[in-house]
């Protein structure tokens, strides 16, 4: 789409211009994208750069350094120990035995292991003494995978460590080359509850960061490229391997089984259609709703405020285990409102409102519908809070003015309300994109897509990417690679939305208008 100059955009319609604007947003996506790609090859050509840089300093530092610095090459801590610095080169010290002794006692091991993920898998032995046929368990493919990744890991750990010994050792001659003296153990131990006190505090979360975070996404994004399922456990049945490409080639093969039943790729793209529609529906009526109670409770002349709030919020305070239980039995078609329904004379049969797979349809409305009894109250009490910092002179100008309640509703409560929680907005999609409780505990997926289930699990007309992830994995077949896919799909997605919405968003690009 051509881009107007100001005065062709001021002379359009307000029609024209919202037009205007959602077109550049579309036709700028592409852009996005490919700006999103540059900039990858911009970091990795960065990156590129800094080790070579790294590696020009560590030759540098080797060949000029003197014999204290170059044995430390091969001893780390050795030459801060030898200038004085004992407390600080007896932890480069320790940190280089136990790397040695872990990677000869079992990290070269796991290493060696995880090309192939086990050689030998569980054998049954004949035992004349009982009469029966022992099962022998051997190599562990899951281990295997896990130890192998914490082994790299440490592997990097132990050359940023040695990278610092080295740092260290050329910072040590050049600081004593000037004539200043260095840190001793004592100096070092107040250094770090003073001014390196932050990296002390940072310590222990990046460690959790990177064994609760970083490793589980690692080892998600490896189990994509294996065959590892209930048939292919690892170890009680038959080893799981590598299969490369294969789990991806399968999930975008648009090739039907028989009778006409769907592929991956159609039951994928079906399931993203569906979690995207819910994700936008469940966030914005839950938003706009939110703040139109909120804005109802707040107006001048509504007594029993706080009432109103308290009950709104006690309806957050009951878990949603039990409260979405209860609605998915009230909607059952033996339900209450069923009953209700029927006895009031309003239909002639009970409504299936989960289970109609002729009319899908009727479960997506239902689940959204319920979603915003849920939501409401949560949003009353963020965007109360919000309401009350908007300036009332604002309001009094534009009544004088003459300005309707609409228009001020649209001029400054909304632009006020999007600008402030625009980014709770785009975390709130993301989250409704993976909103597992809602769709599990209402409808378990219900109804049932008979075309795509014989795919890929039991896929149902209300399954969310999450949903059908947790079913791929606790069924029958457990295919826990194709569930490795679809989450790392579900990234992808997710965070491609979420980059593209997030340099769109006012309160990023006009961040001082509300100062």
């Amino acid at each position: 789409m051509a881009q107007l100059s100001d005065l062709e955009y001021l002379r359009l319609s307000k029609g024209a211009k919202f037009g205007y604007k959602l077109g550049r947003f579309f036709t700028g996506i592409p852009k996005g994208i490919g700006h999103f790609f540059l900039k990858i090859g911009q970091g990795l050509k960065k990156g590129a750069m800094a080790v070579g840089r790294e590696v020009s300093d560590i030759v540098s530092t080797f060949v000029h350094g003197d014999w204290k610095t170059k044995l430390s090459f091969f001893i780390m801590g050795f030459g801060s120990i030898a200038r004085g610095q004992i407390l600080r080169g007896l932890l480069f010290l320790l940190f280089e035995i136990v790397f040695i002794g872990y990677m000869i006692m079992s990290g070269g091991y796991w290493l060696s292991m995880l090309p192939s993920l086990g050689k030998v898998g569980p054998s049954k032995t004949y035992n004349e003494d009982l009469d029966v046929f022992v099962t022998t368990y051997n190599d562990n493919s899951f281990q295997i995978l896990l130890y192998g990744v914490l082994t790299i890991f440490f592997i990097l750990a132990f050359i940023y460590t040695w990278r610092v010994n080295v740092r260290q050792n050329k910072m040590s001659e050049m600081i004593l080359a000037s004539g200043k003296k260095l840190k001793s153990g004592r100096e070092d131990l107040h250094s770090i509850v003073d001014d390196q006190f932050h990296k002390t505090l940072l310590a222990l979360p990046m460690t959790g960061i990177i064994i609760f975070t970083m490793l589980p996404i690692l080892f998600m994004i490896l189990v994509a490229f294996t065959n590892y399922d209930g048939t292919h456990n690892g170890y009680t049945n038959s080893l799981f391997t590598w299969v490369g490409l294969d789990n991806f080639n399968t999930m975008f093969s648009w090739t039907g089984g028989a009778g006409g039943t769907q592929s991956y790729a159609a039951t994928f793209f079906e399931v993203l259609l569906w979690t995207l529609i819910w994700a936008f529906f469940a966030t914005f009526t839950n938003y706009f709703l939110g703040m139109f109670v909120a804005m109802a409770i707040n107006k001048k002349g509504i007594k029993f405020k706080k009432g109103w709030r308290t009950i709104l919020v006690l309806t957050i305070a009951i878990p949603q285990f039990i409260s979405l239980l209860y609605v998915s039995k009230m909607f059952a078609k033996n339900g209450i409102i069923n009953g209700f329904l029927l006895d009031m004379g309003w239909i002639s049969e009970a409504i299936d409102f989960f289970g109609d797979a002729s009319r899908p349809w009727l479960a997506r409305v239902t689940v959204i519908l319920i979603n915003i009894w849920i939501g409401i109250p949560y949003l009353m009490l963020i965007t109360t809070g919000i309401l009350m910092n908007i300036p009332a002179d604002l309001y009094e100008s534009a009544k004088i003015d003459g300005a309707s309640g609409w228009k001020q509703y649209t001029k400054i409560t909304l632009p006020y309300m999007l600008f402030v929680t625009g980014p709770y907005l785009l975390t709130s999609f993301t989250g409704n994109m993976n909103n597992f409780n809602v769709i599990y505990l209402l409808t378990a997926g219900a109804p049932t897509n008979a075309a795509a289930s014989s795919a890929s699990g039991s896929v149902g007309y209300t399954d969310l990417l999450i949903t059908w992830l947790f079913k791929i994995t606790t069924g029958a077949e457990s295919k826990y690679y194709m569930a490795s896919v679809i989450g790392i799909l579900v990234f992808v997605v997710v965070a491609l939305i979420s980059l593209i919405v997030y340099n769109l968003m006012p309160s990023i690009k006009n961040e001082e208008d509300f100062r």
